[in-house]
């Protein structure tokens, strides 16, 4: 492939960017396009990085999931969200959610409910258990674990 001026001037910015943090197609499609490189351009280069291995969806989505569950303690509907926005494939997005260990899901989403459950203010049982069932929802956390560790929390206390 030959690459005109333009092209190869983005695309050494964009082997620059995915050098010092992992990106997916998606996020290099659209800054290309925010250089103002055409689709066909954007993809030419796209396939180089590819190519290179300075892009991998796979690698990209795996350590999104990591980071996401680990550090900012989402759950799995939110970190599949933000993926999707990201223009991640779905078959990525559920091999790289698998990875997540399931006990230790169950573990984090318990500590996170303890932890939010010292600072609510309820007036009922009933108050307590909506609310703490929203934020658990709000971090992304699938229905089929939120009620039985609420229940169980609520058990506890």
């Amino acid at each position: 492939m030959a690459l005109n001026q333009q092209q190869k001037e983005a695309w050494h910015r964009a082997a620059a960017l995915c050098s010092r943090a992992e990106k997916c197609s998606g996020d290099i499609r659209k800054k290309l396009q925010d250089w103002g490189l055409e689709m066909d351009e954007t993809t030419e280069i796209i396939h180089l990085l590819i190519e290179e291995k300075y892009i991998d969806d796979e690698r990209f989505a795996r350590s999104f999931v990591k980071d996401k569950f680990r550090f900012n303690r989402w759950g799995r509907v939110k970190i599949s969200f933000q993926l999707r926005a990201k223009q991640v494939d779905a078959g990525i997005i559920e091999a790289a959610l698998e990875e997540i260990d399931e006990a230790a899901y169950q573990e984090q989403l318990l500590d996170l409910l303890r932890e939010k459950n010292k600072y609510v203010k309820a007036a009922t049982d009933y108050d307590r258990k909506a609310k703490l069932i929203r934020f658990a929802q709000g971090r992304g956390f699938e229905p089929d674990f939120i009620f039985p560790a609420v229940d169980h929390l609520l058990r506890e206390s």
